[in-house]
């Protein structure tokens, strides 16, 4: 019973010296070089997709002609989704016509989007080493 302790401890040492890691998130299908790509990355289900208001997310803006790859430093290990928005305007906002919006939008693991944002779960994926990729091909309604 000392070993399982004492591995468990081992354990909980390892988790906490883990570094913090690096996330690559490569964008596809944008259909202008108009405004700005908005990434948000969050481990809370509850600011999944519009992390903005969770303070503990990690956030980039960046020109939509150098969106291709978009990276994020000092995440640290667990389970998180990724909401991308292409903000053709530059208002820093999703833009919507009648529910349905007008710029465009993608999400890790590209989960089919049938009425409304997907879940967390369906777009979640785990960071558990020093550097990962997540690939999003953005979709555009109107």
């Amino acid at each position: 019973m000392g070993s399982a302790i004492g591995a468990a401890g081992l354990a909980s040492a390892a988790a906490a010296a883990a570094p913090a890691a690096t996330l690559e998130v490569n964008i596809s299908g944008l259909r202008s070089q108009k405004g700005n790509v908005l990434v948000c990355v969050t481990a809370n289900a509850r600011f999944f997709p519009d992390c903005s208001k969770d303070p503990k997310s990690h956030r980039a803006t960046v020109p939509a002609r150098d969106s291709a790859q978009v990276s994020l430093r000092g995440i640290a290990q667990g389970t998180y989704a990724i909401a991308v928005i292409h903000d053709e305007n530059g208002n820093a906002k999703m833009d919507m016509a009648v529910f349905i919006p007008k710029e465009g939008f993608g999400f890790s693991r590209n989960p089919a989007i049938r009425t409304g944002p997907p879940k967390f779960k369906a777009a979640a994926f785990v960071i558990d080493a020093a550097q990962i990729s997540q690939q999003v091909k953005m979709k555009y309604m109107l």
